[in-house]
């Protein structure tokens, strides 16, 4: 028998031979890590999992039939989704009912479903519900073991390291000195925000890298010299570690924060090619960081380059360790951060109430309170909606006269339909107040001029890109905005020094062997798909420029 304290994962359906031979294939794959409990009802397996959340113990995925009487399996797992939220929810179903099951997917009840007949399961079952189950390990947060952080709420310190270990998925437990006694005897004297590892030793405010160095991450380089070096771990920079280490590349990748880049911080990514439900950020970047270390990639994380220089065919990268690493083949892949909020005070509420991308770590806290979203992109709705499974109001500030202008129009559909949400068109915010943490926001009318003050704790921002490209100097050629050009986009005063008998490749730099893919590139398209693609499509420069040298 499983070890009780294993997660569950719950099997329901009406028919008592489809039961069994479900919960028996369930209990043969994963009986090992997890407790299979089987329920013949809907309101049985509802049931179930009401019981186990109330005894605290972790639920990691229901599978429900849909047809079953009294509660088919899209409100069973609606019921399912209030009571644990967490959990992740699959249907398998005939294929007459796989319009209900899509329609369930658009309305967030469920994550996937499968169609009968599941045989053979190591082909038709198992390989969905790994991948279910491994995203909800990701995120899943057992109640022991792993790093604790102590910290005031308010703290941007705080805020820094519980962003950098969730993003990194380093398990860690948050305790509040506010609302935890028990916190407050384990910090007694000690500067916070304090990191208690797992071993026991105590890190008063550390770095990023200091946090690393103790939970394992790799900050120093095996080798000197690569095939091919990529700065940068968001989606372009994790698709070109891909493909050129499966291409038999010896490849770093080198990323100053986290894997996952701008996206891997996006609550829900929709319109993904192959993700029907959807997926997170986080689990883009936990499934992108899996392959390519399991093509031999080295990832170096958090480290940052300080310069780069160019040595005959050899590009020489410094790195913020005092280390330099060697490569043939660069490829910068660092995308955009989102630009700063123009209002008086904003920046010295940074990191304690006013927040830059979705900062899911402060999810949690936004219980109950009225949350504030600027911005009128994809990233924009989605934090939107997201938050809105967690506070009493969101309302989205648009600058604009139109959310459709930027903005996709199932996230627009959504939105207009979700009762906690407000959406003010032309509306900006003036001002923050507060003493320690955010407590208020001035808005103001952009049209009539009038302004308005209102409580809130929280200000998500999503404004607009900018690339952190200051540090490249003239190294490479770059527009009036820091966008990196390439290819036919690069001018002949960009191509006065190329050295080449040949042009530059479509996303090649002004330097022979530089490329770039994603954000960060000149005229890209701002979407993780193409960022892949631009990622995936540079390793075949990459191989051309390789075979020329």
């Amino acid at each position: 028998m499983a070890d009780t304290r294993n997660p569950a994962i719950v099997v329901v359906d009406d028919e008592p031979d489809v039961l069994r031979a479900i919960a028996r294939d369930l209990r043969r794959q994963y009986g090992e890590s997890y407790r299979v409990i089987r329920a013949s009802s809907g309101a049985e397996a509802v049931d179930a999992v009401q019981k186990l959340t109330e005894r605290g113990d972790a639920v990691a995925l229901v599978l429900s039939d849909q047809r079953m009487p009294d509660l088919d399996g899209v409100a069973t797992l609606k019921r399912v989704a209030e009571i644990a939220p967490a959990a992740k929810r699959a249907m398998l179903t005939a294929y007459a009912d796989t319009d209900a099951a899509i329609g369930a997917i658009n309305s967030g009840r469920i994550d996937y479903y499968l169609l009968k007949p599941w045989d053979p399961p190591e082909e038709k079952l198992f390989p969905v519900l790994d991948d279910l189950l491994a995203d909800w390990r990701g995120t899943w947060r057992p109640g022991f073991g792993g790093f604790r952080l102590i910290a005031d709420r308010w703290s941007s310190d705080g805020h820094r390291l519980r962003d950098f270990l969730s993003r990194n998925q380093i398990p860690y437990t948050f305790l509040d000195v506010e609302r935890d006694e028990s916190a407050c005897e384990l910090a007694s004297g000690a500067t916070l925000p304090l990191v208690v590892t797992p071993d026991g030793a105590h890190l008063e405010n550390p770095t990023n890298a200091e946090v690393a160095q103790a939970s394992g991450l790799s900050q120093t380089a095996e080798r000197e010299f690569y095939d091919l070096a990529i700065i940068g771990g968001g989606p372009a920079g994790l698709a070109s570690a891909v493909y050129g280490a499966s291409e038999g590349l010896k490849t770093v990748l080198i990323e100053r924060e986290a894997p996952g880049g701008q996206a891997g911080t996006s609550s829900r990514i929709e319109n993904y090619l192959g993700f029907p439900s959807g997926l997170s950020g986080a689990d883009l970047a936990r499934r992108g960081v899996s392959q390519a270390k399991r093509f031999g990639v080295e990832i170096l994380a958090p480290v940052s380059v300080e310069s780069i220089r160019a040595e005959g065919p050899y590009k020489i990268l410094s790195l913020s360790t005092g280390s330099e690493v060697a490569c043939h083949a660069l490829m910068l892949a660092t995308g955009v951060d989102w630009r700063t909020l123009p209002a008086s005070g904003a920046d010295e509420m940074a990191g304690q109430g006013v927040y830059y991308g979705a900062a899911m770590t402060e999810a949690i806290g936004c219980q109950d309170e009225h949350v504030f979203v600027v911005g009128a992109g994809n990233s924009a709705g989605q934090a939107a909606l997201h938050f809105a499974e967690y506070a009493a109001q969101v309302t989205i500030l648009v600058r604009g006269d139109d959310l459709a202008k930027s903005m996709s129009q199932y996230l627009v559909d959504r939105i207009e339909a979700h009762e906690q949400i407000e959406v003010c068109l032309g509306h900006e915010i003036e001002a923050c107040h507060g003493n320690g943490h955010l407590e208020r926001i001035t808005i103001r009318d952009r049209e009539g001029g009038g302004t308005t003050e209102v409580e809130t704790h929280y200000v998500f921002v999503f404004i607009g890109a900018t690339p952190q490209t200051d540090w490249l100097g003239d190294f490479i050629a770059r527009d009036d905005k820091g966008f990196v050009r390439t290819g036919p986009d690069l001018t002949p005063e960009d191509l006065a020094h190329w050295p080449l008998a040949r042009d530059p490749f479509l996303l090649e730099t002004s330097v022979p062997g530089v490329f770039v893919a994603g954000d960060v590139r000149h005229e890209s398209v701002k979407r993780v798909a193409s960022a892949v693609g631009e990622g995936s499509v540079a390793v075949a420069f990459v191989h051309q420029h390789l075979a020329s040298l």
